[in-house]
């Protein structure tokens, strides 16, 4: 294989990709009005993504001092999952990018600690899911970020070494699971986690410094 077909770049989804804070919100204040307990600020919401579903909900629990039970996770789940693209969109940028790599070259894949049906028609409902060789969700394996096992098992299923690839993401458990794996990792700047989670890794403020990175 030509070594410019062996790069793979792996995207965080959440806050990386896609600014999904509004249909996360939409969701999550649908499912507190069901169980007749106020709402939450956006602020709120964007700092409790980035562990996955179940424990943004064991979040929003909490904070309304109750225990998630299995019937609001299945609430919740399916009424996100049939309403995730309504309000979400690619951040700017992001399309022509995952576009000029492709076209370079580059192979594509996602590690997100959502659930895999969910990032699945997330991607699909934005027109992305055609730019993607492998998707490695919260779901797919025993284990996810910031274990680095979710990112081997992601980059096994790209096809991708280690030495090839670069993860890029917003959030702690991105940069923490690039480095367990021995991955470069570049921290999404424009994400909603803060950057002092970058963690000394490259910081890229907005998606032309991303493309510059890159190159």
């Amino acid at each position: 294989m030509p070594e410019q077909a062996k790069r793979c770049a792996v995207f965080d989804l959440d806050g990386t990709l896609v600014d999904s804070a509004p249909d996360i919100h939409a969701a999550l204040d649908r499912l507190m009005a069901h169980r007749r307990l106020p709402g939450f600020a956006r602020a709120e919401v964007v700092a409790m993504i980035g562990d996955g579903v179940r424990v943004l909900l064991e979040r929003a629990h909490a904070a309304r001092g109750i225990a998630l039970d299995k019937a609001s996770f299945d609430h919740f789940m399916a009424d996100y999952e049939a309403n995730a693209a309504v309000l979400t969109r690619p951040f700017a940028g992001i399309p022509e990018l995952l576009g000029e790599l492709s076209d370079t070259g580059w192979r594509l894949a996602v590690c997100t600690n959502k659930p895999a049906a969910a990032a699945r028609a997330l991607l699909s409902g934005l027109g992305l899911d055609r730019h993607f060789s492998a998707l490695g969700g919260g779901d797919s394996f025993p284990m996810r970020k910031p274990d680095p096992g979710h990112l081997r098992a992601t980059l096994a299923l790209a096809g991708v070494a280690r030495e090839d690839a670069v993860m890029i993401g917003d959030h702690r458990n991105d940069i923490e699971a690039a480095r367990g794996a021995g991955v470069r990792a570049i921290f999404a700047g424009w994400g909603y986690g803060p950057r002092s989670m970058a963690g000394g890794a490259p910081i890229a403020t907005n998606v032309a410094a991303l493309r510059a990175l890159l190159a």
